[in-house]
């Protein structure tokens, strides 16, 4: 510890040795009193960035993470509370967007009624439940719970077709579990057998609160656990579905009867809401086998008991407060080591966010994004997809037919930002000032609708994902579309009074994750107009896969935990967008005036800023049940190893820094992990 202290002092002294009379101060966009001279940048960049802010930035405690992207959604959640507030006493006209957004904010808000009224809004629901008497009740109730996305007994949405992005189709998905993962029910580790023991309490604590003596809820959960226990059996793994071709099964109407002929599918599409439609995609065959099984052995009563209780256990959070204490103590106090309950305020807020997203979003980007944040935008995405072009020509693995296939998906990328030319209409959403419950399930109706309604019509390309209050970035590839809502268009990511440096090292290097996710291990497999099709040679796919193994055992050789490392075959996407997107974000910063320069700018030349500027964007800390969770079901690789793992293989970080053999950081070339 004291070599790398004397090490890091060492190079900052050199570093500041460099700055000239003529250096200018961008010290509002970054301060390098932040860094942490007690880490040496070449063994631990992550804390020599980050350390500092990590102490100064402590997980709050209704958080199980804390990290800049929480950081920035504080403030957008703080700048909706005050939109919601206003809505909710401006008398506004009925069926007006601030009308519907102000009484949901009221109703979420009216503790006393919501606590008055406890679970009693749901007993129509519960009376519709319990009274399944046969199949086409069965079906019926089955279809009235993917309406209100619980994910009982399966998920189904509409999406296009993985092979003819032209085509929206039904999609069935594996679901009816209440542990976060399948795996949650047969690893055989002491912390999964605790936590197991914990969600059978948090069932029998549910059943209770719905009404239940202690002995029936015990015996009801039992048979609730074991149906989820079966149902997971039958499910697929995460790293499975990664894979894009294992799950892609399109069938006929007749050939899903034929694989499930115990559920009454005309019943159940006639009460879903589907138009008429001729074919299906069926992600998880093995698991709606397993089911259909399961929907003529297990008893009706089971099924009431099951469905009854994930009902309800997917929208306690918004029933009077001893629901919403059980929901918290296991899925965030329990699960994800969360000390507090968020307040009511920021959980109302948050649930707008996705039943009224997009009305939300309209006031949002008035008060938050500017025209000309959008345009220098546009102008690095324009740099940054040009810098993508010249690392594929230069590509030495790659044969001239696939880099040509390859520069015309890039060519076809369709680009949004800030928020959404055309925003979507609530006009058939009724919201009002009673049960909050309500709110939120005819919420989660309208959305249901609005997606089932897209079957067999032409694919709106103007639609988003997220709404631009989310601060986050995505690809879509069947419209090989890369997305930046206004809320990530910020600092750290993004400061208009920064230097280019920062910029691109920041947004630059998200707007090359998303660019580089056209080309990872799944984008890589969808063309030019988002269809899964093969465009590579078998030699240059053989290639491809390879240098992905380097990544895959590199981030699995990372473990943030003693016994519990990075799953590489989960996270290998991201990594690979994290490598692809920080590569191709230099080479963008190499074609500004900044980038062509050496001038220091308060002790760091350009090629360190920028790299200062990438690592700041993951600034991150986790509680233990957090990482936990992390390491099993994310595809992200956990921040740290973001900064430090992607940096190991990129030599132009090395040159910045002086990174040299011995250090942490350093690999010999042959070992470094190079794809784009």
């Amino acid at each position: 510890m004291t070599i790398r202290i004397l090490s890091s002092v060492v190079i900052l002294a050199a570093l500041a040795s460099c700055t000239s009379n003529k250096e200018v101060s961008y010290r509002e966009a970054f301060d390098p009193s932040t860094l942490d001279s007690s880490y040496s940048p070449t063994n631990d960049f992550f804390r020599f960035v980050n350390a500092k802010w990590i102490a100064e930035n402590p997980i709050p405690g209704d958080r199980s993470r804390y990290a800049t992207f929480d950081k920035l959604n504080e403030q957008a959640l703080n700048t909706l509370k005050d939109v919601m507030e206003k809505a909710s006493t401006s008398n506004a006209a009925k069926g007006s967007n601030e009308q519907k957004v102000g009484d949901f904010y009221f109703s979420g808000m009216d503790s006393a009624s919501i606590n008055a009224q406890g679970a009693s809004a749901l007993q129509p629901y519960f009376d519709m439940i319990n009274g399944m008497s046969g199949p086409e009740d069965f079906a019926a109730t089955s279809a009235w719970m993917n309406r209100i996305f619980t994910g009982v007994p399966f998920v189904t949405w509409v999406g296009q077709d993985d092979k003819n992005s032209a085509e929206q189709v039904l999609n069935f998905w594996q679901g009816g579990l209440g542990l976060p993962d399948r795996d949650d029910y047969f690893r055989d580790d002491a912390q999964s057998a605790e936590n197991r023991a914990a969600y059978k309490q948090h069932i029998v604590n549910t059943l209770v609160l719905m009404g239940r003596d202690e002995a029936m809820a015990e015996k009801e959960a039992r048979s609730i656990y074991a149906m989820e226990e079966k149902l997971a059996g039958a499910s697929m793994d995460r790293v499975t579905m990664r894979d894009p071709h294992a799950t892609y099964h399109k069938m006929s109407l007749a050939d899903l009867s034929a694989m499930c002929p115990n559920m009454d599918w005309n019943t159940f599409f006639s009460k879903l809401g589907t138009p008429s439609m001729d074919s299906v995609l069926v992600s998880q065959p093995d698991f709606m086998t397993a089911l259909n099984g399961m929907i003529k052995s297990v008893p009706m009563d089971d099924w009431k008991t099951f469905m009854s209780y994930h009902l309800v256990n997917n929208v306690s959070e918004y029933l009077s407060d001893d629901f919403v204490q059980e929901n918290f103590d296991f899925y965030q106090a329990k699960m994800r080591g969360v000390q507090e309950m968020k307040p009511r305020w920021k959980r109302v807020v948050e649930t707008a966010n996705f039943t009224l997203g997009e009305a939300l979003g309209q006031e949002y980007v008035k008060l938050a994004f500017s025209p000309e944040s959008k345009e220098r935008m546009i102008k690095m995405v324009d740099d940054l997809r040009a810098s993508m072009k010249v690392r594929i020509d230069g590509l030495d693995w790659m044969s001239a037919d696939t880099k040509a296939k390859a520069q015309e998906k890039l060519n076809s990328f369709t680009v949004k930002i800030g928020y959404p030319d055309k925003w979507r209409d609530y006009a058939k959403l009724d919201i009002d000032r009673g049960a909050y419950v309500l709110n939120v399930m005819r919420s989660m109706e309208f959305e249901a609708q609005r997606n089932y309604d897209k079957i067999g019509q032409p694919v709106d390309k103007t639609e988003w994902g997220m709404t631009p209050q989310t601060v986050n970035a995505y690809y879509n590839p069947s419209n090989n579309e890369i997305v930046f809502p206004a809320a990530i268009l910020q600092p750290p990511f993004f400061d208009p009074n920064a230097d280019d440096a920062l910029n691109y090292g920041g947004i630059g290097a998200v707007i090359g994750h998303e660019i580089t996710h056209g080309f990872d291990d799944q984008g890589r497999q969808y063309d030019a107009n988002g269809n899964l099709v093969q465009w590579w040679t078998d030699g240059d796919d053989s290639l491809f896969r390879n240098k992905a193994d380097v990544v895959v055992s590199q981030f699995g050789n990372f473990c943030p935990t003693d016994g519990q490392c990075i799953n590489g075959n989960l996270t290998l996407g991201e990594n690979i967008a994290d490598f692809g997107g920080l590569t191709i974000a230099y080479y963008a910063f190499k074609m500004t005036e900044e980038g062509k320069s050496t001038e220091p700018i308060d002790g760091f030349t350009p090629d360190q800023r920028f790299f200062l500027g990438f690592g700041r964007i993951w600034a991150s800390s986790y509680t233990d049940q957090a990482m936990r969770q992390q390491l099993l079901t994310n595809p992200h690789s956990p921040g740290e190893y973001r900064v430090n793992g992607t940096l190991a293989n990129m030599p132009e970080f090395y040159q910045a820094f002086g990174v040299k053999p011995g250090d942490d950081l350093y690999k010999d070339t042959p070992e470094m992990a190079k794809i784009w």
